[in-house]
């Protein structure tokens, strides 16, 4: 792994960042193709969004791309990832009033995912954990990820790819590691994030790109019990891509509807 912090070669932040202390920030994970890093704009649409949010100064796009770029030159496939914190601080809780945050990005090889579950779809299990409603936090993808962390290691089984997540009231929010959605004939929904759960940047890139295929992507509360019902259950994130879900505690889902092929296609052609 190769990572710059605050534009310099390293490893180790102050022990008194806000970031270590308190998950005071934000961060992206992003696909790294022929050395530049996958669907950029629509990665730093999202960071930007998530900053402003938490009140957190943005770095420039150009810096980042060139921080990226030294990290990942000549690197046919990798993965980038951004963490922005709000930096050192006093004790307390108290956001400082001279904020200087500390900008980490790093690079590390591709390790990848078997073709096959893009192919012939996962098998996810629904978890026990469950999300808690935090109406001002949720979507944003912030450093505090204790919920994942906690749903994630409830399974150990290799043959099981994901989990899925709800929230206190019962209502489908997302899996570990990834957004869901459901096909229901010519309509995608997909879990509202209003309460709770991360807004994947491919998500968003859903929201543009499905309707050109004839397929509205909307978002509902979801029950579920609408997951068996559906046509088609598919997840997403920015290094899996779209995964089809074959199955789900064992009961088998149909996955094999174009929709979600035809969307992996238009995502594929995507630099």
């Amino acid at each position: 792994m190769a990572m710059l912090i605050n534009g310099q070669p390293g490893e180790q932040v102050s022990a008194l960042d806000r970031g270590l202390a308190y998950g005071d920030g934000i961060y992206r994970t992003i696909e790294i193709r022929a050395g530049q890093p996958r669907l950029w704009a629509w990665q730093y649409r999202r960071l930007v969004a998530d900053a402003h949010r938490l009140k957190l100064p943005v770095p420039d796009a150009a810096l980042l791309l060139d921080e990226i770029s030294q990290l990942a030159g000549g690197l046919e496939q990798g993965v980038a990832k951004i963490v922005l914190t709000r930096g050192v601080g006093a004790r307390g809780y108290a956001m400082p009033a001279d904020v200087q945050p500390t900008r980490m990005v790093s690079v590390t090889a591709w390790a990848g995912y078997p073709p096959e579950r893009a192919r012939d779809g996962v098998h996810v299990r629904w978890c026990d954990t469950r999300l808690a409603c935090q109406p001002l936090l949720a979507g944003i993808k912030h450093l505090n990820r204790l919920e994942n962390v906690l749903a994630r290691s409830e399974w150990s089984d290799p043959d099981i790819h994901e989990g899925l997540m709800l929230d206190t009231r019962g209502l489908l929010v997302e899996a570990t590691m990834s957004n869901v959605y459901l096909v229901t004939g010519q309509q995608i929904i997909t879990p509202k994030l209003d309460q709770s759960g991360v807004q994947g940047m491919l998500r968003d890139w859903l929201f543009a790109h499905a309707p050109q295929l004839g397929y509205p992507l909307v978002e509902a509360e979801i029950l579920p019990a609408q997951l068996q019902a559906a046509d088609a259950v598919f997840l997403s994130n920015s290094l899996i891509g779209l995964w089809p879900v074959a199955s789900i505690d064992g009961q088998s889902l149909p996955h094999a509807h174009p929709c979600c092929a035809q969307l992996q296609a238009l995502l594929a052609a995507e630099n």
